[in-house]
């Protein structure tokens, strides 16, 4: 299981903000949930899996365009525990394209100075395929680029059980138990919680992504199917994140100045 710290999280990344998008506004962590393969193909007259292959090859460019935006990590929700239960034909197409795709992307994106890591549970993927995802992380492991996590297997809920079960396999009494203990135990260990999640589709649910993480991140959904996703559309995200006044569940005080 994929668990190791993420210590370059924090790595420093040049700050070149899109048109319209003030640099100091630029979230560090983006997290995504790319909806909309299957419906882009559909609508392209064409097999789902040809749109599950398009959304592969979109990965770089929008890694590319966030790195060059100063954004430090990003997160890409690419299969979940609950897509198991999809058409058996179906994953084994997602399955030999990630098969297939591994090795290319990880040579591209390590050129580019990018970390891979892994969030989620491998026991169910193939052996080979394990061992792909394990080079992946080891060849990019020391990479100062933007960290990309790629969610694969994952499901939140899931990632809580499991910290939980880790616990009590540790012995970890409930009284030590706080916010910065438990966070240690989740696969997101070492990064900061996303800022920023992207929901391309037009969906507006969160789909069991990141709920530990997500308690204060900024929302943003977009019709625009994930294999069309743009630059023009990513600053329109990262605009409207600009806007927002992030409280963290305290007062604004310039909202209310007497405090009450």
């Amino acid at each position: 299981m994929s668990n190791q710290p993420n210590l370059s999280c924090s790595n420093p990344v040049p700050r070149h903000a899109g048109a319209g998008v003030q640099s100091d506004l630029i979230p560090g962590h983006v997290a995504i949930i790319m909806d909309g393969n299957g419906r882009w193909a559909e609508r392209q007259g064409l097999p789902r899996k040809a749109g599950h292959r398009r959304g592969v090859s979109n990965i770089r460019r929008i890694v590319e365009l966030l790195a060059q935006r100063g954004v430090r990590v990003v997160t890409l929700y690419a299969f979940s525990t609950e897509n198991w239960s999809r058409p058996t034909d179906e994953v084994d197409s997602l399955m030999a394209i990630l098969a297939e795709e591994i090795g290319p992307q990880t040579r591209e994106l390590h050129r580019a100075g990018v970390k891979l890591v892994h969030l989620g549970d491998m026991t169910p993927l193939d052996p080979a395929l394990q061992e792909a995802i394990r080079q992946a992380q080891d060849t990019t492991r020391y990479n100062v680029g933007v960290t990309v996590n790629v969610a694969f297997n994952y499901g939140g809920r899931d990632e809580i059980l499991q910290a939980v079960r880790r616990m009590i396999a540790d012995g970890i009494v409930p009284e030590a138990v706080d916010e910065s203990l438990f966070s240690r135990y989740l696969y997101t260990d070492g990064c900061p919680d996303p800022d920023l999640i992207i929901r391309t589709g037009g969906e507006q649910r969160l789909s069991n992504f990141l709920i530990w993480q997500a308690a204060y991140s900024e929302y943003y959904h977009t019709p625009v199917l994930w294999p069309d996703l743009d630059a023009e559309d990513l600053d329109r995200a990262l605009g409207a994140y600009g806007q927002r006044q992030r409280r963290f569940g305290s007062l604004d005080v310039q909202d209310d100045p007497s405090g009450e």
